[in-house]
């Protein structure tokens, strides 16, 4: 934690619980990506003040880091008509819990009152719904502890921290449905896919047609 700067030391301290920890990534503006693919190191996010929940994972799991937990990651796998979801995810009390970046109303923090990752992914389950209304998540990983990233600085480098994200990638998942439970699923209701609709931040593209 030497490599932290005074300005980032001060911020840090004031985020002393993981409940301050997910307000403040709230904060953050989604990193729309206008540009290209991007995975901004934690030093990046909070220089170029954008994150979306891969990067704002990795930030959270810095910040829990910076307090002795151990700084975990989580990738929940969706199906090829979906896209994955990152947690930073802590334990408290003996139970599990999971600071998330999103930009939508669902898939956000989770109480620390899970007894395993497998109970902590599932109840990301009815609310992992594509436009379609397909409930689409389809695996889990296993806690990925980022100590073994150290070598490439991936806390304060100001480089992209593409290895994080591709060993998340690659890491083995565990699925959660097999083929019949996935042909039985239920679309979501109208309702639910209202609700998954609300926004906390819009691009400018997406000003232009408000």
């Amino acid at each position: 934690m030497t490599e932290l700067s005074k300005e980032e030391i001060k911020l840090f301290k004031s985020l002393n619980t993981p409940k301050k920890i997910q307000d403040f990534i709230n904060k953050i503006p989604i990193n729309f990506e206008e540009n290209g693919d991007t995975c901004y190191s934690p030093r990046m996010v909070l220089k170029n003040w954008k994150c979306h929940c891969m990067e704002g994972a990795i930030l959270a799991a810095q910040i829990l880091r910076f307090y002795g937990y151990p700084p975990l990651l989580v990738d929940l796998s969706a199906s090829k008509n979906d896209f994955d979801h990152m947690l930073a995810v802590f334990k408290k009390d003996g139970k599990w819990g999971a600071i998330s970046k999103t930009n939508h109303s669902i898939l956000r923090y989770r109480e620390p009152v899970y007894n395993s990752i497998r109970e902590l992914a599932m109840s990301h389950f009815h609310e992992y719904v594509n436009d379609d209304g397909k409930k689409t998540l389809r695996r889990y990983s296993m806690p990925v502890n980022l100590k073994k990233f150290d070598k490439i600085n991936w806390m304060t480098t100001e480089k992209e921290v593409w290895e994080i994200a591709n060993h998340m990638a690659e890491t083995k998942h565990y699925d959660i449905l097999n083929k019949k439970q996935i042909m039985g699923l239920r679309k979501a209701d109208k309702i639910e896919l209202d609700a998954g609709k609300i926004v906390e931040w819009h691009s400018d593209s997406m000003k232009k047609n408000l």
